[in-house]
């Protein structure tokens, strides 16, 4: 286990819970954890306990009447607006303290890297829709947005944000779409196909910040091999050239085929895959700091828990195989929550989605320029459109 990786955890952390039959529930979280002190992921690893986020720090991302809105809203017996009490948003008990809390995760991760370590994990974090004034997208707080401003404050002088949840990661890209400092990547699902409908190629930051702002969309279907095909023929590119200090990652396993509220068609092999990456690209182009939140994911029991065990343990560099057996003790107890699961024996999803089916490596072709599949149009139009202004050119593959 790497000494200088922090894991932030606390049960309070639970209390996120938008409650009833609400997509997110914090039950992921919950089965996650247990699955991976099954595993021994956690073993020796004693937990960063965070404290809830002040109004001082909240106050780095949101406007002050939106977080009195927040504090006050399950007391209020009228519309208390900001996009609080909609179906995605709504008002729960304690709703202020419990997202603070979230946030303060982050903060307590990014205060680790500041402190020393290379590698923090905030799995609760990866509220990225949320707005300066509302709530959106299940994010009541942007803990990303606060983490990444408290970083620029503290030393940091360039964070880049690598978003792969499958919705776009609008709240992160709006608040620091005219700051040069950071370069947001969001690879998500096409917005004429998805919520929120943002997250188009054009979109490439403001005025004095064109180029920072990147944006992947693929279509319905995307299996792993074509997703990391576009990954590698743009990411490492960009992040070879802005020479981040920090990398923070959004890591939402909505991606994934079994999602019911999204369509691309991902594997836990290939969420394995992006996240061995993303701690390489850490490694080669931002010193080795890679701040790591969570997001989406909404298969509750057969994905979730799986894809963010494997998350923990690429941060940890205890790597788990993908045939890795899924202990009995934790099916028993996901059984007694939903007694006619039906779950994966092992930790991967048998190969079936481009994976080698052992070590979980996912096979797939570089880009070269002359393809006429989806995604490298895809891949054609993203670089046509940002590569400029980063000074790379489009059409060289080394690139």
């Amino acid at each position: 286990m790497r000494a200088d990786a922090a894991v932030v955890w606390d049960p309070a952390l639970l209390g996120y819970d938008m409650g009833g039959d609400h997509p997110f529930n914090p039950i992921r979280l919950q089965l996650t954890m247990r699955l991976s002190q099954a595993l021994g992921v956690l073993d020796g690893v004693e937990f960063v306990v965070p404290e809830a986020a002040d109004d001082v720090e909240l106050g780095r991302v949101h406007r002050p009447d939106y977080v009195a809105a927040v504090r006050e809203a399950p007391m209020a017996s009228w519309d208390v607006g900001h996009g609080l009490g909609t179906a995605d948003n709504p008002v729960f008990d304690r709703m202020h303290a419990a997202s603070a809390l979230v946030v303060g995760g982050s903060l307590a991760a990014a205060r680790r890297i500041v402190d020393g370590a290379d590698r923090a994990v905030n799995l609760a974090g990866g509220l990225h829709h949320a707005m300066p004034d509302r709530a959106a997208g299940f994010c009541v707080y942007n803990d990303c947005a606060v983490a990444i401003s408290w970083l620029l404050d503290n030393g940091v002088d360039r964070v880049a944000y690598l978003d792969v949840d499958v919705h776009h990661g609008d709240g992160v890209q709006t608040v620091f779409y005219n700051d040069p400092r950071v370069l947001t990547i969001s690879l998500h699902q096409h917005p004429a196909t998805l919520w929120p409908g943002t997250g188009s190629v054009t979109e490439l930051g403001g005025p004095n910040a064109q180029g920072s702002a990147v944006n992947i969309p693929f279509l319905p279907g995307t299996r792993d091999a074509a997703w990391l095909r576009a990954f590698h023929a743009t990411v490492p590119s960009l992040l070879e050239v802005f020479k981040p200090q920090v990398l923070v990652t959004q890591c939402g396993v909505d991606t994934h085929v079994e999602d019911p509220l999204a369509d691309l068609a991902l594997s836990v092999d290939g969420h394995r895959e992006i996240y061995r990456t993303m701690r390489d690209l850490a490694q080669t182009y931002a010193g080795g700091k890679w701040l790591v939140t969570g997001g989406g994911g909404y298969e509750l029991l057969r994905v979730v828990p799986r894809s963010w065990t494997h998350l923990l343990a690429t941060v940890l560099d205890r790597d788990l195989p993908v045939d890795t057996a899924v202990p009995v003790e934790w099916a028993t107890a996901v059984r007694q929550v939903a007694p006619n699961v039906v779950l994966p024996s092992t930790m991967g999803d048998g190969g079936s989605n481009g994976s080698d089916g052992s070590s979980g490596t996912v096979a797939f072709e570089r880009w070269g320029g002359g393809r006429d599949e989806p995604v490298d149009n895809v891949i054609r139009d993203v670089r046509g459109a940002v590569f400029p202004l980063h000074g790379l050119d489009p059409d060289d593959p080394r690139d």
